[in-house]
C-alpha cells in the first residue's frame, strides 16, 4: 500500500509532528506500507522517520495571518509559491499513485494548492482524507471563512473521510462548524494523538539540568514549540526565573528569529538559565522536570497531559484562538493550569509555577487518561488502512457512498 501524507506548515511543527505520529502508528500495522510525507517543515528528519517513510520537502512557506501565506526562503511572489507547490504535489499523486492522501488541516492545502492533486487523486481511484485537530478557531471564524469557498460541500465532494484527532466530549466540530449530514456520516473521533518518545531518544543526551537524585531544587522547563511566536512566553519565564526556587530551563524552538535568539540568549545569561534553541524528542524531557511552561499548541499540551507534567501553559490568542479554548477545556477537567497572554507578568507566571509545583503528579496523569483517550494516532492509522482496503466503486473514489459512523 501506498500513502501520501500533506502538512503544510506555515507556522510551527505542529502538522507535521501529528502527521509523523500517523505514520509511525501506521507503519507499525502495516510492515510493507510505503509512505511518503510532503511537508514544508525544515527540521522534520531531526524528529526521526520510520523505516517506511519518505519525506518530499516542499519550498517552505510562512504565515502572515489566517489564509495568508508567503515564501519563507525564495524570494518569489505569493503566485509562483504557490505554483510551484502545487506542480510537485500533482506530479507526487500521479507518479506515486498513493491508496489514500491524507490531508492535515486545509482540506485542499494552503491557499488550495493541493487542489489539483486531489482531482488528479479522484480520477485515478484514490482516497482522500481530511485529518483535522481538535479544534480549528472560533466556529464563527471557521465558518466565515469557509462559506464563501462553500467548503463544506466540497470537503463532503472530494475527502471520503474526515478524521478528528481529539474527542466528541471536549469540542465537537461537526456540531460547531455545521457539518452537513452527509460529512458528519463519515467524521469519526479518533481520541488525541500522542506518541510517547523511547528513552532510545535520550542515548548520549547532554542533559540540560541534573537527575532527579542529585538536585538541588525542582527544574522547570520552558518551550514554545516551533519558536516563531513564543518570544513574550519565554522572556516572560527568564525573568521569572531569575532568583527563583526553581531551576530554569528554556527551548527556544527552531524557527526562533535570529534577533529574538539573541534577546533570549541575553536573558538567560542575566537569570542563570540553560537555554537551547532546538532540542529533537523534547517531550522525551518532560517527565523529568517538575513542572513546564508552555504555549498552548496541540502536541505539546497532549504530550504535557498525557504524561502528567504539571503544567502552566499560555495560550496563544491570535491570530487564531483555538490554543485559548483548547487550554481552558483541559484547565476545566484540573489538567492544567493556563495563564491568560493578556495578564502574562514574570510575577504572575512566577506564581502560576509555584501553584504547578504543589501538584501530585501521581495523581494527575492517571486522572488524565481517565478522561481523555490518547490513542488517536493508532485509531486514524486504523482507519486510513481500512479504507485503502476497500474496492473502489465505479465512476470515481465514492466519496459520497462511503458513510463512517460516528463513534
Amino acid at each position: 500500500m501506498r500513502f501520501l501524507f500533506y502538512s503544510h506548515d506555515g507556522l510551527g511543527l505542529g502538522h507535521t509532528r501529528r502527521h509523523l505520529a500517523v505514520a509511525a502508528a501506521l507503519a507499525e500495522q502495516v510492515p510493507d506500507a510505503s509512505i511518503l510525507l510532503a511537508t514544508g517543515a525544515e527540521d522534520v528528519v531531526r524528529h526521526g522517520l520510520p523505516r517506511q517513510v519518505e519525506i518530499l520537502k516542499l519550498p517552505g512557506l510562512r504565515k502572515e495571518g489566517n489564509q495568508a501565506y508567503a515564501s519563507r526562503r525564495l524570494r518569489v511572489s505569493v503566485d509562483e509559491i504557490r505554483a510551484l507547490r502545487s506542480a510537485l504535489l500533482l506530479t507526487t499523486v500521479k507518479a506515486f499513485r498513493p491508496e489514500v492522501v491524507l490531508v492535515d488541516k486545509h482540506p485542499f492545502g494552503a491557499s488550495g494548492e493541493f487542489k489539483a492533486g486531489l482531482k488528479a487523486l479522484k480520477k485515478l481511484g484514490g482516497r482522500a482524507v481530511l485529518g483535522l485537530r481538535d479544534i480549528l478557531d472560533e466556529p464563527v471564524q471557521v465558518l466565515r471563512e469557509w462559506q464563501p469557498y462553500k467548503m463544506l460541500k466540497r470537503i463532503t465532494e472530494f475527502h471520503d473521510q474526515v478524521l478528528v484527532y481529539g474527542e466528541r466530549a471536549i469540542f465537537d466540530p461537526v456540531k460547531a462548524y455545521a457539518f452537513p449530514r452527509a460529512l458528519a456520516q463519515r467524521t469519526c473521533f479518533c481520541g488525541y494523538v500522542f506518541t510517547r518518545e523511547s528513552s532510545l531518544a535520550l542515548e548520549n543526551f547532554d542533559w540540560p539540568f541534573p537527575p532527579r537524585d542529585k538536585r538541588a531544587r525542582p527544574v522547570v522547563l520552558a518551550t514554545a514549540g516551533g519558536g516563531e511566536d513564543g518570544f513574550q512566553t519565554l522572556a516572560t519565564f527568564l525573568r521569572a526565573a531569575a532568583g527563583a526556587s526553581w531551576q530554569g530551563v528554556a527551548i527556544a524552538g527552531p524557527m526562533t528569529p535570529e534577533p529574538e535568539m539573541s534577546k533570549l540568549t541575553q536573558l538567560a545569561t542575566a537569570a542563570g538559565v540553560t537555554l537551547r534553541q532546538f532540542v529533537p524528542h523534547l517531550s522525551a524531557l518532560f517527565e523529568a522536570v517538575d513542572a513546564l511552561v508552555c504555549m498552548g499548541g496541540y502536541n505539546t499540551l497532549v504530550e504535557a497531559v498525557a504524561l502528567g507534567v504539571p503544567t502552566v501553559c499560555v495560550p496563544r490568542v491570535r491570530p487564531r484562538t483555538e490554543q485559548l479554548i483548547r487550554a481552558q477545556a483541559f484547565e476545566r477537567l484540573g489538567l492544567i493550569h493556563v495563564c491568560q497572554p493578556a495578564q502574562l507578568s514574570a510575577e504572575t507566571l512566577r506564581g502560576q509555577i509555584a501553584v504547578a509545583l504543589q501538584t501530585v503528579r501521581a495523581e494527575l496523569r492517571p486522572h488524565a487518561h481517565s478522561v481523555l483517550n490518547f490513542n488517536g494516532a493508532q485509531q486514524a492509522a486504523q482507519r486510513i488502512v481500512a479504507l485503502a482496503s476497500e474496492p473502489v466503486p465505479k465512476g470515481g473514489n465514492g466519496a459520497a457512498s462511503h458513510p463512517v459512523a460516528v463513534p
